[in-house]
Order: structure tokens, then C-alpha cells, then sequence
């Protein structure tokens, strides 16, 4: 942890001058010269769905109040899985997507959220994004749909909750699983038929018996839908050890801006990237606790078959993704560089 921290307070190093410019700012605010329009992932309310709004708010204040930022939440406007054709169209500024929900539309981000069986080390992540080439081939990716794409976030492991307890990989077999993207291949090669919801879909097609189970993006969003009320059983093994997940601006509105007001912006998404991170991770233990006082329990420890299996259903999937697309090829490439060193 201290590794990662550290990466990401030399990262902020590079806003110090936006941070220094808005110091004089803050102080004599002035009318907002762009007025931007924020979606995120998550209802109001929520823990995540407050961080983002202490991004927004950090932009305001950074910026002096040249720039004005409008949060918009889970079903205020736009669909989760609407935000990145959005941002891409210009119907709003900036987005926070989860890129399983638009995978139709830039296959490239299945890779960047993080395939089954991906590393859980924040500090690995970072140096495959900083260090390796990923965040520069990902650059490229978002700019060809006129994206531009501003620092990764991580968040915390993917898990699956069921209705019914899952006492070994075979009971997957036939259940209606919410896992959009490459976590629903996942689990499909485990015999289970993945539908594409978005979150806030979860507790209603769970109460209804439309799904079976769903993953959230982290367990705190299992707690934060109170989604144990109408699903109560954990599968031990994650999906993926952990998530990364992009903020995205249209290419013109940043365009528009001033260097002054771009360092800005870019800082307070370094600040939300350490946010998240310190955050999720101290959230994780409150959320397991809460939802174990409503009710929550952990399947049975897998069996050696179990995981063996487990491993084997995300085998295919780097090749798989890989043909998706020249930058999917690219990313896929850093991957097995990375796994070879």
C-alpha cells in the first residue's frame, strides 16, 4: 500500500501547479466560465457515489469557480450503461463508466477493467498503466472516439452473490447471473447464462427472480444496493482480484480549456484515484460486517477441483479478447510481456 501511495503522490506532483494557481483563486471566486456535466456509476446516498461528488467539488474549488460541475447520479439522466456513449457525443462533459456496460461499444476496456484472474496489486496495476504502456495504448483508444482519458481508479475485488448457496463450481450450472463483459463469459464457461443489468436493476430483478445472482462492481456495492436482503449467499473465489476503472471528458470540452484549467482537472482525478483506493479499501471490511449482521453467508472453502476449475474458465479469454481490436492485441501483448517478467 505504501508503494502505491507513493506512486500516486508523484503523480500529484504534476498538478502542483494547478493546485498553487487555485490557491489565489479560491479566494475570489468568479463566475463559472464552463459548465460541466458529471455521470457516475452510483445512486445517491451511496459511498462511491460521494467520492465522485468530492471529485466534482474538487474541481470547483481547485479551479476558483471557473469551473462548474453538475453530478449526476444512477438514473439521473443517463443509463450506466449510457455514460460512455454520452461523454462520447458530447450530451454530457465528463463520465465515470464501468466498462463491461459498453463493451459493444470500445471493446478495449474489458482488458482495462481487468480480466479474470488479474492481479489484486494496486502497485502492479499501476506500473502495467504508467510504467508498461497500457495507459498510453488506452490514450489512443478513447482519443479514436474523440475521449479523452484522464487517470485510472482502482476498486476492490469482484464478487458473486447468489439466492442459493453455491457449495461447489458445478451449482452454477443454469443460473441467471448479472455479469456483464468478460465476467459473464467467465462464468458462462462454468454453465451459467450471464444477463447485462445495470446496478441499479440488481435488487428488483433479484427480489422478482429474473437473476439468480449478480456480481457488483466491489462488495460494497452488494451493500450499498441491499442486495443481501434478497441474496444472501458469497462465493468465496473473486471474478478479479481487482478493478480499474477509467474518468473520461469529451475530447472537445477539453479542448476548451485553458492548460491552467487542464492541470486542474487532472489533479483532482489524481486526488479521486487515491480516494478510491485508500477508501474501498477500509469501506471493504465495514460493508463484509455489515451484511453479515443482515444475514450474509460464505459458501463453503473451494475444493483444489473447484479452483482448478475456476482457473480454467478464464483461461481462453486473453486470446479471445485480443481479436477484438488492434489496441485489444496491444494490451493483450503488454499482458503476457508483463506475466513473462
Amino acid at each position: 500500500m505504501k508503494t502505491i501511495l507513493g506512486k500516486v503522490s508523484r503523480r500529484l506532483a504534476t498538478g502542483a501547479v494547478a493546485l498553487t494557481l487555485s490557491a489565489g483563486m479560491a479566494a475570489n471566486a468568479v463566475a463559472a466560465e464552463y459548465n460541466w456535466r458529471f455521470a457516475n456509476l452510483y445512486s445517491r446516498g451511496t459511498a462511491f457515489g460521494e467520492v465522485y461528488q468530492s471529485m466534482a467539488d474538487n474541481i470547483e474549488t481547485m479551479s476558483g469557480g471557473r469551473i462548474s460541475v453538475k453530478m449526476m447520479y444512477a438514473g439521473e439522466g443517463v443509463s450506466t450503461n449510457g455514460i460512455f456513449g454520452a461523454v462520447k457525443t458530447g450530451l454530457i462533459t465528463m463520465g465515470a463508466p464501468f466498462q463491461p456496460m459498453h463493451a459493444g461499444e470500445m471493446a478495449e476496456g474489458i482488458i482495462e477493467v481487468g480480466l479474470p484472474g488479474g492481479t489484486d496489486n494496486p502497485a502492479e496495476l499501476m506500473d502495467l498503466f504508467y510504467e508498461k504502456g497500457f495507459g498510453e495504448i488506452l490514450d489512443e483508444a478513447y482519443a479514436a472516439h474523440g475521449i479523452k482519458y484522464l487517470d485510472p481508479y482502482i476498486q476492490p475485488p469482484v464478487y458473486i452473490l447468489t439466492k442459493e448457496p453455491i457449495n461447489s463450481v458445478e451449482d452454477f450450472e443454469g443460473l441467471k447471473i448479472r455479469a456483464p463483459g468478460a465476467y459473464g463469459k467467465f462464468l458462462r464457461n462454468l454453465g451459467a447464462s450471464p444477463v447485462n443489468l445495470t446496478w441499479s436493476e440488481i435488487y428488483t430483478s433479484l427480489s422478482t427472480g429474473v437473476i439468480d445472482g449478480s456480481i457488483g462492481s466491489n462488495l460494497i456495492d452488494h451493500r450499498d444496493g441491499n442486495h443481501v436482503e434478497v441474496a444472501k449467499y458469497m462465493y468465496r473465489l473473486p471474478l478479479a482480484g481487482a478493478q480499474v476503472l477509467p474518468v473520461i471528458v469529451n475530447q472537445k470540452a477539453w479542448d476548451q480549456l485553458p492548460e491552467d484549467l487542464q492541470a486542474i482537472v487532472k489533479a483532482a482525478t489524481t486526488v479521486h484515484a487515491r480516494d478510491q483506493l485508500t477508501k474501498s479499501r477500509a469501506w471493504e471490511s465495514q460493508a463484509v460486517a455489515d451484511m453479515e449482521a443482515k444475514g450474509l453467508k460464505w459458501s463453503p472453502e473451494p475444493s483444489d477441483a473447484d479452483r482448478k476449475a475456476w482457473k480454467a474458465a478464464g483461461a481462453n479469454l486473453w486470446e479471445e479478447y485480443a481479436k477484438e481490436s488492434d489496441y485489444s492485441a496491444r494490451l493483450i501483448e503488454v499482458l503476457k510481456q508483463d506475466a513473462a517478467q
